[in-house]
């Protein structure tokens, strides 16, 4: 059958004391993500006046003039932490740049682990303080929501509980903050993001409680993905794909271009791209190849991925 909408679920059931409730949500989540690769999700750690305080700091630092945002865009990094500027990415195999600019919190760790796994540092915003505040603590409670989620599906696919979590803990994991311009012109075969699939393990979204955000179903329909106020938006990205051999989905999504009446408005958006430390290796599960499965994948690292497909987005060269 055609699913027409992506379903809901509750973390409570997966955290509470009860263990038909904790069950029913892995059971629940896993088969969501077997067959559209999408949930909304209820239960998270993010209070309303967090979200709110971030959204506040993103508007403030989006319209701030061209040239000071330019003052943060860092080179050479691929876009990893700081601004990117309006048209440089694009999806996987398309010419034209997605309508948008966003800002990348990345990874938050003490002076140890930073020598040790030598990610770019977070980037200071002068003109706002609480922006930089609200970035970090948004981050840190949203990987709280997605270790959680991970445990679940760890469950799903027969794992231990807490496979992935040394993996995720410390890992190269993003928090992006999107601004989709007011569109000026008629868009020459441009969208304000392309159909693609996410890099990372899973996807932690923000915001999708208005029409853009399309999810592609097995029958090749558009579905607006549209969550409740309380809810987030995560769905399975490439990694976790291909480290299940395809039996979690990585669902083809887009942002489509309003109706032309709404052309003038901008849009905001907030993911949180789940990354796994770059030495995680991807190798399809031993339980998820078999007669009827065979392997789909060669073998590959994180990092190694990771880099290959920033290169085919247009973010490295």
């Amino acid at each position: 059958m055609s699913i027409k909408r992506i379903p809901s679920v509750d973390l409570g059931d997966f955290l509470s004391e009860d263990p038909a409730r904790k069950q029913k949500f892995v059971h629940e989540i896993g088969k969501a993500y077997e067959e559209i690769g999408f949930v909304a999700l209820k239960g998270h750690f993010l209070s309303p006046e967090l979200v709110n305080k971030l959204y506040t700091s993103v508007k403030a630092f989006f319209a701030l003039p061209t040239d000071v945002k330019e003052q943060y865009e860092v080179p050479g990094i691929g876009g990893q932490r700081g601004f990117t500027s309006f048209g440089k990415e694009h999806a996987k195999g398309k010419k034209e740049g997605d309508l948008k600019e966003f800002w990348h919190f990345g990874q938050y760790l003490d002076a140890a682990d930073k020598e040790q796994f030598g990610y770019p540092d977070n980037v200071a915003v002068q003109e706002i303080p609480e922006f930089d505040e609200a970035g970090k603590e948004t981050y840190q409670q949203l990987e709280k929501t997605g270790i959680y989620v991970l445990r679940a599906l760890a469950l799903f696919l027969g794992l231990d509980e807490n496979y992935f979590d040394h993996k995720v803990m410390k890992g190269n994991s993003i928090l992006r903050a999107i601004h989709y311009p007011p569109i000026l012109e008629e868009p020459k075969g441009a969208v304000r993001a392309g159909a693609h699939g996410d890099i990372n393990l899973i996807t932690l979204l923000m915001g999708a409680q208005g029409k853009g955000l399309q999810v592609q179903n097995h029958e090749g329909e558009w579905i607006d993905a549209i969550a409740e106020e309380d809810e987030l938006v995560i769905n399975v990205g490439d990694m976790l794909s291909r480290h299940t051999n395809n039996k979690l989905k990585s669902t083809i999504h887009q942002v489509v271009n309003p109706p032309r009446e709404l052309w003038g408005s901008p849009r905001f958006s907030i993911p949180f791209f789940m990354h796994p430390i770059s030495e995680m290796d991807l190798s399809c599960l031993d339980n998820c190849i078999d007669a009827e499965h065979p392997k789909l994948y060669e073998d590959i690292t994180a990092g190694e991925f990771l880099t290959q497909r920033l290169r085919e987005i247009g973010l490295i060269k």
